[in-house]
């Protein structure tokens, strides 16, 4: 079992950052495949980013690529996602996820059912 709390949402102003960190409590999540998603109001839940325990291999959105950073400090158990040049098309609440399975396709990690652990996610709002 897994519990993992995100954190570090808030209000920014366009073309500001954020750094989210989500914690990992009970089994180290350092043998995970961990992913963020978020989800915006009406819409469905996105793949925003994922790393691999392996090699820490990182997949990442086209939304988000070049603007976006997932990383994980395995000695905290704490997965962090860098958000640079935020947009206001960013607005949404961002979510933790962890994923048994860990030897899957890398487009297998962008489904949100193929995630056995969720936070409780954090709000992030960017105003223009």
């Amino acid at each position: 079992q897994v519990q993992l709390v995100e954190s570090g949402g808030g209000l920014v102003q366009a073309g500001g950052s954020l750094r989210l960190a989500c914690a990992a409590s009970g089994r180290t999540a350092s043998s995970y495949v961990m992913g963020w998603f978020r989800q915006a109001p009406g819409k469905e839940r996105e793949f925003v980013a994922t790393i691999r325990p392996s090699l820490d291999s990182t997949s990442y959105a086209d939304s988000v690529k070049d603007r976006f950073t997932i990383s994980r400090d395995n000695a905290k158990n704490t997965l962090y996602l860098q958000m640079n040049s935020l947009e206001p098309e960013d607005t949404a609440v961002y979510y933790c996820a962890a994923s048994l399975r860990t030897n899957a396709f890398h487009m297998y990690y962008r489904i949100p059912g193929n995630y056995n652990y969720w936070g409780q996610g954090t709000q992030v709002t960017v105003s223009s």
